[in-house]
């Protein structure tokens, strides 16, 4: 019963950590859209020209370092060393807290020089606000890998949802409140950067509450000389942090990237083109509104395709390569199926959406070629994933840190010619290179085909009787009058309805073509629901 009851934990620890993360990336989503309705399009440029600095911390804070940590305590933890456990967390703490250190002077000192570059001097003392959060990454990275070595993933999983939470109520408190009082813009945005420090607090409370309640402290508090004679082992550690845990943490930056160059030169470049600042700064707020959009359509196919990622890594070891083969096609399909459904859902529907969560129409076009960055982020997404689930590390990192230099570039060649709507087909480029790049090295990796005419077929059929749908829907409701003062209820109704009938639409022939077999789909959440729209030849 023994193996029987370690894979039932394995796969409880699994689920209260995916369930931790998709919860962490809704929540991350959606307090923009109430921040962006209470400070408008140039308080949103605001706080978007920071959130990327936030937004590295955050994944140092979440992936590489916690999981490499984890793997490591656990392959000491299973030769009971007890002694070696407590060093490696003490190691691991002060080459965190020096990569923090470094990482928070940069910032902090550099705060001016970055305002600068980015043409909007008054930013500095946001960016020295949220230096202070890298500071408070490395107790949370090891609080956490320590607790996922142990196979205890309900600390890590609380940690993280109680940091968004206080995080995101943070924001939108200290917006509402200072709005109320008639502070300026600025101001308004240092106090959404506050919440980084509040809900990085917050984080490293809850697992020092587990520490706490659990006696737990004195099993891996360091002990005077305890590396005396073990500078060897240190190394290692330090090591394994350095390239296993960097690589992994780099991987997980795509969209950061993407955000920061936007960040670095978008304002620049349109204040450059002739616009005066406020206009470009609600130019670029609006821009940004693209974000929690983009957010909320990658999670549900980035969820559901790496939910198949330890599957594949099981299988890898086990080197049952038939196996091996099905789910890395699986994994594929899915991501092109919903990044699909969502990018090609969105585009049709754009114009009532951004009514509904930002109260006008405003950039609607160029949020609408933004919503193709779902289908791109949702592949390479999972084609990274899959790499690293069959142990290749440093590709994807450089193929994703390559992003950023390629937006940069792709930026200040469109946005002088097309304005935001240049700096929408700049990140579509970027991605399109940066998934090709991973295409060629994942075919010399795997031989075997990723997917079929006929898939391709029913997806592109789907997605235009979808598009088909959805614009004649709109069309026909808007022949109807309204009453003045309900624009955005009426906005709110065509969204609403159109994401669940087109979606319903979508997946209806996406299943009826035979996309997927039944016992794929009961992979899935909903799967005995989803089989039961599966044509009769189908069904196994």
């Amino acid at each position: 019963m023994k193996p029987v009851n370690q894979s039932r934990a394995l796969f409880r620890g699994a689920f209260i950590l995916a369930a931790a993360a998709l919860v962490t990336k809704i929540l991350s989503a959606v307090y923009r859209i109430p921040f962006q309705n209470i400070v408008g399009d140039i308080g949103f440029y605001i706080y978007q020209q920071v959130y990327p600095f936030y937004g590295l911390a955050m994944v140092l804070a979440t992936t590489g370092f916690p999981v490499v940590i984890s793997k490591l305590y656990a392959e000491q933890k299973a030769k009971n060393d007890h002694e070696k456990t407590r060093r490696l967390l003490f190691v691991s703490f002060v080459i965190l807290q020096l990569f923090g250190l470094i990482c928070f002077l940069i910032l902090y000192l550099g705060a001016d020089f970055i305002a600068l570059w980015m043409n909007d001097e008054q930013l500095a003392i946001l960016l020295k606000v949220v230096s202070i959060v890298f500071l408070l990454f490395p107790i949370t990275s090891i609080l956490r890998g320590y607790y996922q070595g142990k196979g205890d993933m309900l600390p890590t999983a609380l940690s993280q949802v109680g940091e968004q939470l206080i995080r995101a109520f943070t924001i939108l408190l200290s917006a509402y409140i200072l709005t109320e009082l008639g502070y300026s813009r600025y101001l308004i945005g240092g106090g959404a950067m506050f919440g980084s420090i509040t809900g990085s607090m917050v984080s490293a409370i809850i697992l020092f509450t587990f520490l706490w309640i659990r006696k737990e402290w004195k099993i891996i508090a360091p002990r005077k000389g305890m590396l005396l004679g073990y500078y060897r082992e240190a190394g290692e550690i330090v090591k394994a942090l350095t390239f296993q845990g960097l690589t992994i943490c780099i991987s997980g930056m795509l969209m950061i990237f993407i955000q920061m160059a936007d960040a670095l030169n978008l304002y620049s470049l349109l204040t450059e083109s002739g616009y005066e600042q406020d206009v470009a700064k609600g130019l670029k707020g609006i821009f940004d509104r693209g974000q929690p959009l983009i957010q909320l359509g990658t999670i549900i196919a980035a969820s559901m395709s790496l939910s198949l990622v330890p599957l594949i890594t099981s299988a890898r070891m086990k080197k049952d390569y038939s196996f091996l083969k099905d789910k890395i096609q699986l994994a594929i399909r899915v991501s092109i199926v919903i990044g699909v459904g969502a990018s090609v859902g969105l585009w049709a529907i754009i114009e009532p959406v951004n009514i509904m969560l930002f109260k006008n129409n405003s950039g609607s076009s160029v949020l609408g070629i933004l919503s193709f960055v779902i289908l791109l982020s949702s592949i390479i997404t999972t084609i990274i994933a899959i790499m690293q689930g069959l142990g290749s590390l440093f590709f994807p990192a450089a193929a994703v840190l390559a992003a950023f230099p390629l937006k940069y570039g792709f930026n200040a060649l469109m946005v002088p010619v097309f304005g935001t709507a240049g700096a929408a087909y700049a990140s579509l480029s970027t991605l399109v290179l940066v998934s090709l790049l991973l295409y060629v090295k994942f075919k010399k990796m795997q031989s075997f085909s990723l997917i079929t005419l006929q898939f391709l077929g029913v997806i592109v059929s789907a997605a235009v009787v979808m598009v088909l749908f959805l614009k004649g829907s709109l069309a026909l409701i808007d022949m109807i009058t309204i009453p003045a003062g309900t624009e955005r209820i009426m906005a709110t109704i065509k969204a609403l309805g159109g994401a669940f009938s087109g979606g319903f639409l979508f997946l209806f022939i996406i299943i009826r073509g035979g996309v997927f077999l039944e016992k794929e789909l009961s992979l899935f959440p909903f799967g005995s629901k989803l089989s039961l729209l599966l044509s009769k030849k189908n069904r196994s």
